[in-house]
């Protein structure tokens, strides 16, 4: 059987190098130092244009929690529309209730709004207070996936979560592992948890090519305006070259 590569891309060369490096879908978003949000109408037509790869765009309108108000809600519905006309496949997100549950309500709304575009409810997934629970929760929304790592902060570290999520799916959501996963770290994720779609950023540092640099910071400590993460086109190819081998062997 063969296995599903999702690559998390948050610009256009980051798309691209999904595109070269063999994987089968993007989850395009925007402002991965975040966690991912919205990216721009401009952003998704850009990558349509120029890849012929499925593209799940990122619904979150904010970053912190994934607790939303009505006027986030009514953007978030917004941003499907958007989404839907300029040719995207799927559409990525994650409410959840003050306690810390799936806001099935919520979210069985928005994967309405968006058939017949496919829905992945994200890792908001992994903050709530029971993962069984909240695995019975996404089923009822209607929503096609689950990415999680788990409950860890890394899928590496989670495997045995993920491992009993997939088997408690049953085949009624398709259960996919994410967060930290690289060439290194995929081949023990995958014989652990048996799951047949992964999602990685792949990500390596690019440096600028601007010659002249200023020490002024545009925002966060974290910003680094002389340095970007890129997804990397040959640890994209890496991630194939196993998950090719793994699923002839499956």
């Amino acid at each position: 059987m063969s296995i599903c590569l999702e690559i998390c891309a948050d610009s256009i060369d980051s798309a691209l190098a999904a595109g070269r490096g063999g994987a089968h879908r993007i989850e395009l978003c925007s402002s991965l130092l975040e966690g991912g949000l919205t990216p721009s109408a401009g952003l998704i037509k850009t990558v349509r244009h120029r890849t012929s790869l499925a593209i799940f765009v990122m619904i979150r309108p904010r970053g912190g929690d994934f607790l939303y108000s009505d006027a986030e809600f009514e953007a978030m519905r917004e941003d499907i529309h958007t989404a839907k006309s300029l040719g995207a496949e799927g559409i990525v997100l994650g409410l959840l209730t003050e306690e810390g549950s799936i806001d099935v309500a919520r979210t069985g709304e928005l994967v309405e709004l968006a058939r017949p575009l496919e829905t992945t409810f994200h890792r908001a997934f992994d903050l709530t207070a029971d993962l069984d629970r909240a695995l019975e929760d996404v089923i009822a929304t209607g929503a096609r996936r689950i990415l999680t790592s788990g409950g860890a902060q890394t899928a590496p570290e989670g495997v045995e979560p993920i491992r009993r999520l997939a088997q408690a799916a049953r085949g009624r959501i398709i259960v996919m592992a994410g967060s930290g996963i690289r060439s290194s770290s995929l081949g023990q994720v995958l014989a652990t948890t048996g799951v047949h779609e992964v999602h990685a950023s792949a990500k390596s540092p690019v440096a600028s090519r601007m010659r002249y640099h200023k020490n002024v910071a545009m925002g966060s400590g974290q910003s680094e305006e002389y340095t970007r993460q890129v997804a990397n086109e040959e640890e994209i190819r890496a991630l194939v070259r196993i998950l090719r081998e793994r699923g002839s062997t499956s």
